[in-house]
C-alpha cells in the first residue's frame, strides 16, 4: 500500500511512517517546498499522479487543504485519517469527554481543528478522524510531554504540575499502533485516542511517574493548584494500553 503521510517534519508523522515502511508499505510525504498546499487544482493534480492508497493527514494546515484532500480521497473510496486534538474541548463544560460531545474550543488551535474536523466529515463520509492528547516518548525529540517538561525544568528549576487537571495523553508508539491500524482497517467517525482515559491520573502525578521512568532524577516536581481541567478522550472504538501499564513498563 502507498501511504501519503503529511507532517513528516513533525514529531508523531515521522514515527508513523518508520511503522508503515517496517510492514512492507510504500511512505510519500507531502513537501511544501514543491507543492504549494493552497494550490487546490495543482494539488489535486499532484494526487491524480501520485496515486497514495490512503491518506494520513498530520500536518498542520488550514480546513481547505484538509476538505479538498479529503474529497479527493472519497472519489477513490481511499482511507483518509485526520489527527485532531483534545484541545477541541474547552475546561468548560468539564470532562471527561466523548466523542459525540459538543466542541468547545476557545483557542484558535482548537478552533482550527475543529474547522478542519467538519471540512473532511463534508467531503468523506467514511473518514477517520482520531483525536489525540498529549505524547509521551522517552526516547525521541520532539515535542513531547517528557521535552517540554525537561525544557521547564532547565528554564524555572521546577515542573509546576497542575494537581487539578487529567490530561489526555497516550505514548507515541501505541498511537502510531491505533493510526496504522486505522489506515489498513478503517473505522469511519470520530475516534478518541488516549491512555489515560481510564486511569485518570492528574497531571502531577503523571509528571513523577515520567521522571522515574525516564531516569530524570534532578527533576523538581511540584503540584500546583493550576489549570483544572478533566480533559480525557473517552468512547471510541479503540483503546490504547492504560498509561499505568506503559509507565509501569517503562520502569522495568
Amino acid at each position: 500500500m502507498k501511504v501519503l503521510v503529511t507532517g513528516l517534519n513533525g514529531t508523531l508523522a515521522p514515527v508513523l511512517a518508520a511503522r508503515l515502511r517496517a510492514d512492507g508499505h510504500e511512505v510519500i510525504g507531502w513537501d511544501r517546498a514543491r507543492q504549494s498546499v493552497d494550490d487546490e487544482t495543482a494539488g489535486r493534480a499532484w494526487l491524480d499522479q501520485v496515486r497514495p492508497d490512503a491518506i494520513a493527514h498530520l500536518a498542520t494546515g488550514d480546513a481547505h487543504w484538509a476538505g479538498w484532500m479529503a474529497w479527493w480521497a472519497a472519489q477513490g473510496d481511499r482511507p483518509f485519517v485526520f489527527t485532531s486534538t483534545a484541545m477541541v474541548f474547552d475546561a468548560q463544560p468539564d470532562g471527561p469527554h466523548q466523542p459525540s460531545d459538543t466542541r468547545t474550543a476557545r483557542d484558535a488551535y482548537g478552533r482550527g481543528k475543529i474547522v478542519c474536523e467538519d471540512a473532511i466529515r463534508r467531503a468523506h463520509p467514511f473518514a477517520c478522524i482520531a483525536r489525540l492528547g498529549w505524547q509521551i516518548d522517552l526516547s525521541r525529540g520532539g515535542n513531547t510531554m517528557l521535552a517540554t517538561l525537561e525544557r521547564w525544568q532547565q528554564e524555572q528549576g521546577v515542573i509546576e504540575a497542575s494537581r487539578h487537571w487529567r490530561p489526555a495523553c497516550s505514548f507515541i508508539d501505541d498511537t502510531v499502533e491505533a493510526l496504522a491500524q486505522l489506515l489498513q482497517d478503517p473505522l469511519p467517525g470520530v475516534l478518541h485516542l488516549d491512555s489515560n482515559a481510564g486511569d485518570g491520573w492528574r497531571f502531577d502525578r503523571i509528571a513523577r511517574a515520567l521522571a522515574r521512568a525516564a531516569g530524570r532524577d534532578h527533576w523538581r516536581v511540584q503540584a500546583v493548584d493550576g489549570y483544572r481541567h478533566d480533559q480525557r478522550l473517552q468512547g471510541g472504538a479503540l483503546r490504547l494500553p492504560p498509561l499505568s501499564e506503559r509507565l509501569a513498563l517503562a520502569r522495568a
